[in-house]
């Protein structure tokens, strides 16, 4: 049986692990030019304390995780200060309303990992649940960005996460699609 709980210091070296491990696998095919840099036991440790990272576990056993942030953990990286830049001038709708972003209102969503035996079991949508009900109470979107090319990641996140495109742009002669998911 899997149980969702959110993860605490205790959890932190097995996610280092994780994250060392599997930090590229998105990526279809290696190409240097693309590789991930994986979180370090700081890193880690401020997101479990300041920030959310919900658990997909079997036993002791992280089968998943979610991460979700606050726009200053990343915000220092390139990518993502040019995905903040973009918050203001995103248009979105919902029930007639015009919907804005901003920093404030919104947090950084991702990355989700699901080891590749636990797939298809419904833990990718309970863990994207999860993590928009923890920080329901802060914020109203959770803010993604998926490379173009990660086609399985783009149709998990539009069929099971209840998020939308609300951009396309480039980075780094890479594409790129901004999607928002609406937690009020």
């Amino acid at each position: 049986m899997i149980l969702y709980r959110k993860a605490n210091l205790a959890d932190v070296s097995q996610l280092v692990e994780l994250e060392r491990t599997h930090v590229n696998a998105e990526l279809g095919q290696f190409d240097p030019s693309l590789q991930g840099q994986a979180l370090t036991v700081a890193q880690v440790t401020l997101l479990v304390n300041q920030h959310w990272i919900m658990l997909a576990l079997e036993g002791l056993q992280i089968v998943g995780y979610v991460i979700a942030a606050k726009w200053d953990f990343f915000g220092k990286q390139a990518l993502y200060q040019k995905i903040i830049q973009k918050l203001p001038q995103l248009e979105m709708e919902r029930d007639g309303f015009k919907l804005t972003l901003t920093q404030a209102n919104s947090c950084q969503y991702g990355p989700i990992w699901i080891a590749e035996q636990y797939r298809g079991r419904g833990i990718f949508a309970h863990l994207v649940n999860n993590i928009a009900d923890t920080v329901s109470s802060k914020y109203r979107y959770l803010v993604a960005y998926i490379a173009e090319d990660n086609s399985r990641s783009f149709s998990a996140h539009t069929q099971y996460a209840d998020m939308h495109v609300v951009d396309f742009f480039s980075f780094q002669q890479r594409d790129f699609y901004l999607l928002v998911r609406v937690i009020y």
